[in-house]
């Protein structure tokens, strides 16, 4: 893994964020390397903090496009590829939190850091059929928030961000997921006016 890490930081350096859109894909198809595209992500910005949302956009859309890969996978029937690879029992338990919580448990589980389970709720998000645009939008909400916490983080502190990400992974998620739902209301909110408002001027 060491060896590997080494060729992922000299191949994603030398062709910038295509290379990490690259890592990033494949991270999140058909290979499974924990951490490895977070700390890249990291390391890069702290070379070049200029460029940081630029980074986070090319991790995101890279995420999103692997995402997408098993999304196909899952659809095309995918329940006996997870039950295989997750086992029944994990499987269940997935399917239960998955139908109860719709999107919130795809955005969770895609801003959580290593180890926890990411790849079998996207697959299931094809079994499932979820519709394409919220599958696509809760990836992009939960790898966006995650990458743009990170490249923040590595602003600040430099290459110990990961480090910090770990140490306190919970404690993030938390901040995290309360201000998407600070957000959710707001923009909740925000949506009820406007349609007041229209109906109102529609009724003048």
């Amino acid at each position: 893994m060491a060896r590997f890490m080494v060729w992922a930081q000299e191949f994603a350096m030398s062709i910038g964020g295509l290379g990490l859109f690259a890592i990033a894909f494949l991270d999140s198809s058909v290979l499974s390397l924990p951490e490895i595209n977070d700390i890249l992500l990291v390391w890069m910005v702290t070379q070049r903090k200029t460029l940081m949302l630029y980074y986070v956009a090319m991790a995101t859309l890279g995420s999103i496009a692997g995402c997408l890969t098993l999304y196909v996978v899952g659809r095309k029937g995918g329940e006996a590829l997870l039950r295989r690879r997750f086992g029944t029992e994990r499987v269940n338990r997935a399917f239960a939190r998955f139908h109860g919580y719709g999107m919130v448990a795809l955005i969770v589980p895609a801003i959580l850091p290593p180890p926890a389970p990411f790849k079998v709720f996207v697959l299931m998000g094809g079994v499932a059929r979820m519709p394409l645009k919220r599958f696509t939008i809760a990836i992009a909400i939960g790898r966006g928030t995650r990458y743009l916490v990170e490249g923040v983080l590595a602003v600040r502190y430099g290459d110990q961000a990961v480090e910090f990400v770990r140490r306190n992974g919970e404690a993030v998620t938390l901040a995290l997921l309360l201000i998407l739902l600070v957000g959710g209301v707001a923009y909740g909110f925000w949506y009820y006016r406007q349609s007041r408002s229209s109906l109102t001027r529609a009724g003048s």
